[in-house]
């Protein structure tokens, strides 16, 4: 399906035409968008030099509706037509839809309906509380804005120097920026440069590699980003409680310092928490969840800020937010921040950390706690875990007492709900945080990529149905990426591609208060992505390359690996052997070509896409063969572990996501082909120590250069490096 017709872009909220020339610096800003744009782009022909006929723009249509219930909205349109014509104000405008000025109390009347209309038109049934809009300052005790002596730190930031320069925080600097015309052309080129590396910080062997200007060496001491007061020490009290010393040098406040900068960051040698990575997994959430928070807060600190500057000055307010950008502080939707997770234990940890981090005062009540417990929980083993576990690793001890074959790491990431498709909003309210709100009304939305999907697909069957939410997402987290890579990757590029597009409807939007950049359709030069996971593959690097368009740059940590063939506790003779492609097309049909003429037993594979080729030759030779994949049914899987091992099967087709769902161990292996590597390190010693008892300790290993991400990780950097450059094209390790 294409996109217009996924989008349904001839309905909705679209884009304003420009009226004021860029070069003009002569009076105040005026709140404008490229001339006739729509047509433009529909047509294809530039309309700059077109005055007459001019079809009304998008933005005009919009305060022409507006004005037929508001005198004052009424000027202001005919005072920007008169402006595109060229006439001056004091010049007057044939009017014949035969309209009559408002009286001063009618006009009133109606005025405060305008003001009230982005918060009383809610989709779903939400509350007018549940909208950020002009006219909603008060509220009772328990609403949603307000102003107490707790709450008071409106636009506060942690004081830490003096500099000037560092007086405009990172969140207003990176949002109130306005793209030219030139600086997106560029980003369209997608022609990224790594200008500068830093070492990381507690990472041995590992640096940070950016493009643009450096900005990690020097100055992370001194400078808190912005982040707002109440947050601040919140956070620190936390830490300090869970006995941390020195918080300016803790793992947690390095990586914060990064993520305020809202350049898109890839991480990708995380230690997870399931492997025996508590603390270094639960320190970079921490600073990842204070971020996302701290954006929601000063987002809502802003827009607090300029209701009330509408409510005391309703005349001259509404004239600055027609003819200036200084009430631009809105997207098209509310949530801001999208998190995306494979396993909802995985989301449990998140949102349990969530609402540890968040101050006192904004989690007076948790609504729906338990609701929340019993779909993420798993049957009240892991649901009841105590709060204070999450600092020591986050999660519970119950897995410990767990008598298993299976590893322990597969006990800690498989030992909650598994379940992989979910979606929940999550709203910050003044005094309290709402669970499962409705995605409209919420700030934040935790999700799986299969959860999102099954929304996406059902706003493409239905129209009444929609995915608008998505349209003002600022800040992307992918978290624990390499588990979602074992689950299905393509639907994160799905679900990318459905960020940041001009929604269908306009859902109570004050569209008056409408950054500029999201009107261009530029909202995701703006949008930060952080990719987290503990390795990389061609995918998430293609995805960061080619998804990742932050006109602020780009981060990404490069590592050298050690390799883990000490691992491989039996005395294993593991042969190498390099084959050349020019492409990965090429290098799946060379390593099918070499295996067929090689043969052997026991086949590992690491993609579902191998499996079913070498599946189909199998079949075509006759071979006898059995199968175990992810799809395969389990009195399938009894059925063929037994028959290999007794022989009754002479080859065993085995896939790395299958290993990572079940972790078999595999008996009866005589001799064992490693036709691609595994993605994940640890795969590797488990295969190959699972020749315990052949009569042939002799592993074949297939690759080729396009392989070099995996080869890295499993023989160290540099071995890797002289293997996919030498002449020579096998290579033998033997531990």
């Amino acid at each position: 399906m294409g996109k217009g017709k996924r989008f349904n872009r001839e309905r909705g909220v679209k884009k304003r035409p420009k009226i004021r020339d860029k070069s003009d610096s002569s009076g105040p800003p005026r709140k404008v968008v490229p001339k006739d744009l729509l047509d433009e782009q529909l047509s294809g022909a530039s309309s700059e030099e077109e005055v007459v006929p001019k079809e009304p723009s998008v933005y005009n249509n919009l305060l022409r509706t507006l004005g037929s219930g508001s005198d004052q909205l009424a000027n202001a349109y005919r005072k920007r037509r008169r402006e595109e014509e060229g006439k001056s104000d004091s010049e007057e405008e044939d009017t014949d839809d035969g309209k009559e000025s408002l009286s001063p109390s009618e006009e009133g009347d109606v005025d405060e309906e305008v003001n009230n209309e982005a918060g009383t038109n809610h989709p779903m049934g939400s509350k007018p509380e549940d909208s950020y809009a002009a006219g909603s300052v008060e509220h009772s005790e328990d609403g949603e804005f307000g102003d107490d002596d707790e709450d008071s730190d409106v636009d506060q930031q942690i004081e830490v120097t003096a500099d000037p320069s560092n007086q405009v925080s990172s969140f207003s600097a990176h949002l109130g920026h306005q793209l030219s015309k030139e600086d997106v052309d560029n980003l369209m080129q997608r022609r990224w440069k790594y200008k500068w590396e830093e070492p990381a910080p507690d990472m041995l062997n590992c640096k940070w590699k950016g493009t643009g200007e450096p900005f990690l060496k020097g100055s992370k001491i001194h400078n808190d980003c912005g982040l707002k007061v109440k947050l601040y020490k919140h956070w620190l009290q936390v830490y300090m409680t869970s006995g941390g010393t020195d918080f300016h040098l803790s793992r947690q406040r390095n990586f914060f310092y990064l993520c305020s900068s809202y350049r898109d960051i890839l991480h990708s040698n995380k230690k997870p928490f399931y492997l025996k990575g508590g603390e270094e997994d639960l320190s970079i959430m921490d600073a990842y969840t204070m971020h996302a928070m701290n954006h929601i807060f000063k987002t809502r600190d802003l827009v607090m800020k300029n209701d009330a500057k509408m409510a005391n000055h309703q005349e001259t307010a509404k004239e600055q937010a027609l003819a200036g950008e200084s009430f631009l502080d809105q997207g098209f939707t509310r949530p801001k921040i999208l998190v995306l997770l494979p396993l909802a234990s995985v989301a449990l940890r998140f949102v349990r950390r969530l609402i540890q981090l968040t101050p006192p005062s904004h989690k007076v009540n948790v609504e729906h706690i338990d609701r929340f417990s019993d779909t993420f929980g798993a049957g009240g083993v892991e649901d009841d875990g105590d709060m204070d576990e999450l600092n020591n690793g986050g999660y519970n001890g119950s897995w410990k007492s767990r008598k298993s074959s299976k590893p322990t790491d597969f006990q800690v990431l498989f030992g909650g709900n598994n379940d992989d498709h979910f979606m929940m909003g999550i709203k910050f309210t003044r005094r309290s945080i709402k669970l499962f709100s409705d995605f409209y009304s919420s700030d934040m939305i935790v999700a799986s990529p299969l959860g999102l999907i099954t929304k996406i697909g059902e706003a493409e069957l239905g129209k009444e149905k929609d995915v608008d939410y998505l349209s003002s997402v600022e800040i992307l987290i992918i978290d624990h990426a390499d588990v979602i890579s074992m689950q299905n990757w393509s639907h994160v590029n799905t679900v990318v591609e459905h960020l940041n597009h001009i929604p269908s409807k306009q859902h109570g939007t004050d569209v008056m208060r409408v950054r500029q950049w999201y009107l261009d359709g530029h909202a995701k030069y703006y949008r930060q992505t952080v990719i987290l996971g503990s390795y990389l593959n061609p995918d998430i690097n293609a995805f960061f390359n080619h998804n990742c368009v932050n006109y602020q740059g780009k981060v990404k940590l490069v590592c050298e690996y050690k390799g883990i063939l000490s691992k491989v506790l039996l005395p294993v003779r593991q042969i190498y052997e390099r084959f050349d492609a020019a492409s990965l097309e090429d290098a799946d049909d060379i390593r099918l070509e070499y295996f067929s003429k090689k043969g052997g037993v026991m086949l590992f594979v690491s993609s579902y896409f191998e499996f079913v080729r070498i599946r189909n030759f199998l079949k075509s030779q006759n071979a006898s063969f059995c199968l175990l994949g992810e799809y395969t049914k389990q009195s399938d899987i009894s059925r063929a572990r037994v028959w290999f091992f007794e022989g009754r099967r002479k080859i065993m087709l085995y896939t790395e996501r299958a290993h990572f769902y079940h972790r078999y161990k595999i008996r009866g292996i005589q001799n064992l082909i490693i036709y691609s590597l595994p993605e994940r390190k640890e795969f590797y010693p488990e295969i190959v120590n699972m020749l315990e008892g052949s009569n042939n300790m002799t592993c074949t290993v297939l690759f080729s250069r396009i392989d070099q991400f995996k080869l890295e990780r499993i023989v160290g950097t540099a071995p890797a490096k002289r293997m996919v450059s030498s002449e020579k094209s096998m290579f033998v390790f033997c531990e």
